[in-house]
This record gives C-alpha cells, sequence and structure tokens, in this order.
C-alpha cells in the first residue's frame, strides 16, 4: 500500500505541475547606414554602412517617399525574431498551422518607415517520448513524424503522448530614415 500511495503522490505532483512552455531562441540587431546618393528616377540608394561598405539598393514602388530621403540621412534597421514552444494539454488545441502578417508604412510626405511582422504557429502532437536520448516525437496535422531532441530532458516528466506542442515562430523588422546629424 505504501508502494501505491508513493507511485500515486508522484503522479500527482507531475500533473500538477504546469506543462512546459519556454523560449528557445530570441535575437534583436540593429544595423545603421549613411545615405550616399539617392536616385529617384530609377529608384536606386546608395548606402554606406559602419564598417565603409557601400551597397546599392533597388527600392521598390511599395516606398512611397523616397523623394525625402537626402545624402546624409541615416537609415535605421532594426530586426527581431523569437522562437518559443508551449505544451498543452490534448483538447484544448488543434493540430495544424496557422500565421499573420502586419505591415505598416509611413504617411505620405513622411520621411520613409515601417514596420513589418509575422507570426507562424505550428501545433504538433507528441507521438513519442524517449527520455533516455531525450527525444520526443511530433506528429503533424498531415500525419508527418518529426523527432526532436529535447533541450532539458527534466521537462519530458511534465509531457505526455497525447500532449500538443505549439511551436511559435515571430519576426518584426522596422526600417526609419533619420535626417542627417546637424
Amino acid at each position: 500500500a505504501a508502494v501505491l500511495l508513493a507511485c500515486a503522490s508522484t503522479q500527482e505532483t507531475a500533473s500538477s505541475q504546469p506543462p512546459p512552455s519556454g523560449i528557445i531562441s530570441e535575437g534583436a540587431a540593429t544595423a545603421t547606414a549613411t545615405v550616399e546618393k539617392v536616385d529617384v528616377a530609377n529608384r536606386l540608394v546608395t548606402l554606406r554602412n559602419a564598417d565603409g561598405k557601400v551597397m546599392e539598393l533597388q527600392v521598390d514602388e511599395s516606398v512611397k517617399n523616397l523623394p525625402q530621403v537626402k545624402p546624409g540621412d541615416r537609415v535605421v534597421v532594426k530586426f527581431y525574431e523569437s522562437l518559443a514552444y508551449e505544451v498543452k494539454k490534448p483538447g484544448t488545441a488543434t493540430p495544424g498551422t496557422a500565421g499573420a502578417e502586419k505591415v505598416a508604412r509611413a504617411a505620405p510626405g513622411a520621411r520613409p518607415g515601417g514596420v513589418a511582422a509575422r507570426q507562424v504557429e505550428i501545433t504538433s502532437t507528441i507521438e513519442a517520448i524517449d527520455k533516455k536520448t531525450a527525444m520526443v516525437t511530433l506528429k503533424g496535422a498531415d500525419g508527418s513524424l518529426t523527432p526532436v531532441k529535447v533541450r532539458d530532458p527534466s521537462k519530458l516528466d511534465r509531457v505526455r503522448v497525447g500532449d500538443l506542442v505549439t511551436i511559435t515562430y515571430s519576426q518584426a523588422v522596422a526600417v526609419a530614415v533619420e535626417p542627417a546629424p546637424k
């Protein structure tokens, strides 16, 4: 009876803990370049980065405010991305893929700039767990199987076959043109 009680106690503790979730990777970067030349007619902008490297960019028609860009202006690009996961109990999510994108641009007549963001979520079912090798096998909505190495094997005590895993990839980029320093 003591052995059964100990097993029941362990099971209750494992199932009473919240399912694992976390950030797999996350990063941000900023790059700045100085405008050397603007050819509005051909939609070409020549930039010089902080290392002195010069590059010429073809600017598409979606950049409505190109005439406001002048030599000496600074172009600042900020980039962010993350990859996160969340384990969910059966019945709380549906296997599959979902995504969203959003784009915003500067108002007409302002300096060019904008923000673009996208997020993709993939939900799969845990088909198998191998604690010895710290591997789980995920089954996609299409039936495909993908083995995944788990970074923190201790979290495997908090998941069961049949649980769902939602992996979320987020990405954002912001571009701004700042006036030339005085």
